[in-house]
């Protein structure tokens, strides 16, 4: 498989459009949603706020579930069905604007982060042939092949609602063993469908990609764009966020890091680093808090680790101080905090 990214896996992210996507098929099919929401952990953040993120790891855990309510082997494959196939965001309206099919491919390519840091989709043209690659980043696990199911049958009902039904898929090829009946892929995607392949892919006729948009228009397509820029750019700057919380990590249990020590690290000029993180909607000290107060919030939830142990795997130097911090964060001392978390248990 071919490289998604260069950042570690614990720090891909999914936009929330995802969720909001296949929530309303959830519902459709009648599965326990309640159940799935609370198992899951969908905020109702998740549910509202379209610039929201969730890690990508999550979506292992999501996939697990809904085969375990659903009990279908094959959700991924039967769930895409009922997924809405607009819901108004940016790359929808960026692929409708332009002059034809082909276009709206080539652009969308070059925003798909917008959607999830995992995945990439790089198009292959051939004379009579060409095919939608799609490389996922954690296809090793078993629960994947529903995301990767779903993922790929959503864009062929996508692609044949864009086109205006001109869309037909030659062959799909998936590279995760087949569970089920061969049948029942070919007969959801009208098409042979493979399985254990070296690539994962839509495979259509070539000649589809000059198929007009009869949503085309220019000055709407350069507004999308600068759209769609701007939010790739609000992305981009996060991802120094994480850099510095990633190094924080690293470097918390000897003390408590410094902007100069981290900006080091980073291999980047403090001034620079303070400018970015400032363009980020954030500062060094308030990054370095919020890691602290998450780290000790799930320390003091999840462990039996002694609060000045507490103390010292997030980077205070004295138990005052950390006392002083964590009730300033949470307006409870870290005993009461504890208790809380294990009388709710």
């Amino acid at each position: 498989m071919s490289e998604t990214t260069d950042r570690p896996v614990s720090e891909l992210s999914d936009s929330s459009f995802l969720v909001q996507l296949v929530y309303p098929a959830i519902k459709e099919m009648g599965l326990d949603v309640e159940r799935i929401v609370n198992e899951c952990k969908i905020s109702p953040t998740l549910l509202q706020d379209r610039t929201a993120r969730f890690p990508h790891a999550a979506q292992a855990q999501f996939w697990r579930v809904l085969e375990t309510v659903s009990e279908d082997p094959n959700i991924g494959l039967h769930l895409a069905n009922h997924v809405p196939v607009y819901r108004g965001q940016v790359l929808e309206y960026l692929f409708l604007s332009s002059p034809n099919f082909g276009e709206g491919l080539r652009r969308s390519q070059n925003y798909q982060r917008l959607v999830t840091d995992a995945m990439q989709f790089h198009l292959q043209t051939g004379e009579e042939y060409s095919r939608l690659m799609l490389d996922f980043v954690g296809e090793d696990l078993p629960e994947q092949r529903h995301r990767n199911e779903c993922f790929l049958r959503f864009l062929q009902r996508y692609f044949e609602a864009v086109t205006d039904g001109a869309f037909a898929a030659h062959e799909v090829k998936f590279r995760h063993e087949l569970v089920g009946d061969i049948a029942e892929y070919e007969a959801v995607f009208n098409c042979p469908v493979s399985f254990e392949q070296d690539e994962q892919c839509l495979v259509f006729a070539s000649e589809i990609l000059a198929t007009p948009s009869t949503h085309a228009e220019p000055d709407l397509l350069k507004l999308h764009e600068k759209v769609a820029s701007k939010q790739l750019e609000r992305l981009s700057r996060q991802d120094v966020v994480n850099d510095v919380k990633q190094v924080i990590a690293e470097m918390l249990e000897l003390g408590q890091p410094s902007l100069e020590s981290v900006s080091e690290r980073l291999n980047m000029n403090e001034r620079v680093l303070r400018s970015r993180l400032t363009e980020a909607g954030t500062s060094f000290n308030q990054v370095l808090a919020d890691y602290r107060c998450i780290l000790a919030k799930r320390l003091l939830a999840r462990t039996e680790e002694s609060i000045s142990d507490v103390v010292y795997l997030t980077g205070f130097s004295e138990p005052s101080t950390f006392y002083r911090a964590f009730k300033r964060w949470t307006g409870l001392t870290p005993v009461e905090y504890r208790q809380n978390k294990q009388q709710g248990d």
